[in-house]
């Protein structure tokens, strides 16, 4: 049951994140909280196959500031490709997919951050 409402709760703080930065206009448009829900499942998604494509080939993310622009070059691939799937999801190029990465990214690292000081 745990399992369940971790990946729950992610898919809608991820929701919630992109919907954010969808309004704020920061390289991403969601046409409403629907789309984001949408938009953060097919995210979700293409990138456990990514990461496991890479994990197959013995390719790692890393860790220090390598780590992290492979990891933001990724994210920002996977909006592109769900940008394709989901209708309500627009990213302008991959400048503004690097842009909402980013901002994905760091706004994410807020609520997870906030999420830790209650011990959640």
């Amino acid at each position: 049951m745990g399992l369940i409402l971790g990946v729950i709760i992610a898919i809608v703080a991820y929701a919630v994140v992109i919907y954010i930065v969808g309004k704020l206009g920061l390289g991403m448009e969601v046409s409403g909280f629907g789309g984001a829900i949408v938009a953060a499942i097919v995210i979700s998604i293409v990138t456990a196959i990514v990461v496991w494509l890479m994990g197959l080939l013995g390719l790692s993310f890393g860790t220090g500031i390598l780590g992290a622009i492979i990891s933001l070059i990724v994210a920002a691939i996977v909006l592109m490709i769900s940008d394709r799937f989901v209708s309500g999801l627009r990213v302008n190029g991959f400048v503004g997919a690097i842009i909402a990465a980013i901002a994905i990214g760091v706004v994410t690292w807020l609520i997870a951050w906030l999420l830790s000081l209650f011990g959640l």
